[in-house]
């Protein structure tokens, strides 16, 4: 059976790799290894959502990644918002252990990273964002059910925001972000890549 990086122990050979890259305008040192999704460098889709996302929107500072690999998105945005509340949780033992690392590495404090399958670990109820570039390998099962679970997890006026290619299945993630917010917006396009972002409506109550 072929090794996935969305696999709790992924058997591949360890081969650590080094390297630096600029993120939110700083500079971050990340290690990765076999067995993880981007190990060479932070895939592209990542980049665009990293650079998209703009925390002012969300009502609260607290953010959940869902499948966030060795780190680069959830740890370039708790460096560059240190407000920020940060979980980062992925189903990938491997990948926790390095974006652990790569906190420390980076010296990043605000974040707290656990194994999660999905929203099986999660406790709270009330993000003010939750982000992902889902595991697309995993299948469209796995996808539709980041973006539609994600509604419990989020708190009035939360956003979800995700980023997927076109070719690899945007349209449909969009009209299932549709189908479970009432709203989406595509919030970059570059290179083939969209960046969805969907708001959890405020209750108004009479």
């Amino acid at each position: 059976m072929t090794d996935h990086y969305f696999t709790s122990n992924p058997n591949a050979k360890h081969h650590e790799q080094n390297f630096e890259t600029t993120l939110k305008g700083n500079t971050l040192k990340f290690t990765t290894d076999s067995g993880v999704f981007s190990k060479e460098r932070v895939d592209y889709g990542s980049k665009v959502m990293i650079e998209a996302i703009d925390p002012s929107v969300f009502p609260n500072e607290k953010m959940l990644e869902m499948g966030c690999g060795y780190g680069p998105v959830g740890l370039s945005l708790a460096k560059a918002y240190p407000e920020l509340k940060v979980e980062m949780v992925d189903v990938n033992e491997r990948a926790l252990n390095l974006a652990r690392k790569n906190a420390e590495e980076n010296e990043i404090s605000n974040v707290e990273m656990y194994l999660s399958s999905i929203y099986e670990k999660v406790n709270e109820k009330a993000f003010g964002a939750i982000i992902s570039n889902p595991p697309i390998r995993a299948g469209k099962k796995v996808v539709h059910e980041i973006i539609s679970e994600a509604y419990h997890y989020l708190a009035e006026g939360g956003v979800l925001i995700i980023v997927i290619q076109k070719k690899q299945g945007a349209p449909s993630a969009k009209q299932k972000m549709t189908d479970t917010f009432g709203n989406v917006e595509r919030i970059a396009l570059d290179k083939g890549y969209w960046v969805l972002q969907s708001k959890k409506k405020i209750i108004v109550m009479d």
